[in-house]
């Protein structure tokens, strides 16, 4: 560090969504890469792009010594992408940045200079178990699967499927419709991922069986027509399961867990009326678990606007109030304003311009950034986003532009160049 200089403030995470589609232990197992054209993929896995990356510039920079850059100080998180605990417990005193360079964007040729606050809402249904009284009763999975998933900020204006909320749907139906007795209710993975699957496991009458597959047809052509542009993979696979148990939810506990399915939010709640297309707040039903006491319906709670964050948790408890249900929240992490006035912005827009000869896009996301959590730790904090171009991430699809990550890094690189003197 060059004595006297306030050194250059490096923020990134080596959070990734861990989505799977096979046996893999991630704390062991390699990655499977593979290269399709100039795209790099994962077999069976989340790449882990988001947020690897940008660790991978970190070391790449260390080890240089040929990149000219200011005095740096470089911290890395855990938990981004689901408490942001990491970046909530850095103690400030350690540091002496006032400029601080995020590497957790996801499109190259944008800059970024704002994002949403969140909260975790976890809502506690107690379970109440009774011995099922259907006659010449079988077991049944019922289970939706082949939706896209993504991102709960940044594609939840897609109005891609929920498994979770779908599964809600047919489940009201079907125990409206015949005697069906509920076992377990699971669906999604992951807090801030739309979730692509959920299953249920019923009790029925054997003599409904064929009954409730053509039920479940409709069902699945319904969703098929609804969701024809988003979603046209969707099926839904009813399979007997041979070990039986006859302990079923109560008829109390049914109301209430396909209730909240029901009326549990999920998706855009507003638009921003200061930056057009900008998702204003949402909120995304991404998990759904049972165990022997109680189910859990998690939901991720995202606005660029403080007070409406906390209102839609006022919502939520609401719901839950109604429904005799505990709810519980944390990973609260604030928002992250647009300063009109950063100096690093207008760097970033002045390297970009004498690069390329063409203006980079300004932009502020509907999903949560550490910027936020720093700027409100670091008084005066003046911070930029900035990465390359990667898809479908928080979902075994994800894949890295080749191209876009070399351009970024030269980008980065070039720009840091301009910044050895500050």
């Amino acid at each position: 560090m060059t004595k006297g200089r306030v050194p250059l403030f490096f923020s990134l995470t080596i959070s990734i969504c861990p989505w799977i589609m096979t046996v893999h232990d991630f704390e062991k197992d390699p990655l499977q890469l593979r290269i399709v054209g100039d795209m790099l993929y994962a077999t069976d896995t989340t790449l882990g792009a988001d947020n690897g990356i940008a660790v991978a510039y970190a070391l790449a920079l260390l080890d240089a010594n040929d990149i000219p850059h200011p005095s740096l100080e470089i911290v890395i998180t855990t938990e981004e992408e689901t408490t942001m605990n990491g970046a909530l417990a850095v103690d400030p005193a350690h540091f002496k940045g006032k400029m601080m360079i995020n590497i957790d964007s996801e499109e190259d040729g944008k800059l970024l200079v704002s994002s949403a606050g969140g909260i975790r809402v976890r809502q506690i249904l107690p379970i109440r178990w009774e011995l099922a009284s259907i006659v010449d009763a079988v077991s049944y999975s019922i289970r939706i699967k082949g939706l896209k998933g993504g991102h709960s900020g940044m594609s939840i204006h897609k109005e891609r499927g929920n498994s979770n909320k779908l599964l809600g749907r047919v489940l009201h139906e079907l125990t409206t419709d015949f005697p069906c007795c509920i076992q377990q209710i699971n669906g999604g993975l992951k807090g801030n991922a739309i979730p692509r699957e959920a299953e249920a496991t019923v009790l029925i009458s054997v003599e409904d069986v064929h009954k409730i597959q053509e039920r479940l047809q409709k069902w699945e052509d319904t969703f098929k027509n609804e969701l024809q542009s988003s979603d046209p993979k969707i099926s839904i696979r009813f399979e007997k399961i041979e070990t039986m148990s006859s302990n079923v939810f109560s008829k109390e506990t049914v109301t209430k867990a396909i209730t909240s399915l029901l009326v549990i939010p999920h998706g855009v709640q507003g638009m921003s009326m200061g930056i057009e297309g900008l998702v204003e707040s949402s909120t995304n039903l991404g998990v759904v678990t049972t165990n022997e006491a109680e189910m859990i319906f998690e939901s991720e709670i995202r606005s660029s606007v403080k007070s409406i964050k906390y209102n839609m948790v006022t919502q939520a408890k609401a719901i839950a109030d109604m429904l005799g249900c505990e709810l519980l929240f944390d990973a609260d992490y604030p928002e992250w304003p647009y300063n009109p006035d950063s100096k690093l912005k207008k760097l970033f827009k002045e390297t970009y311009k004498e690069k390329y000869h063409e203006d980079i896009e300004i932009i502020a996301v509907h999903a949560g950034i550490e910027c936020g959590v720093f700027i409100d730790k670091i008084p005066g904090l003046d911070t930029v986003s900035i990465g390359p171009d990667m898809f479908s991430v928080h979902t075994p699809e994800e894949h890295l532009s080749i191209p876009s990550t070399i351009n970024n890094w030269e980008y980065f690189v070039y720009t840091l160049k301009r910044m050895k003197d500050l």
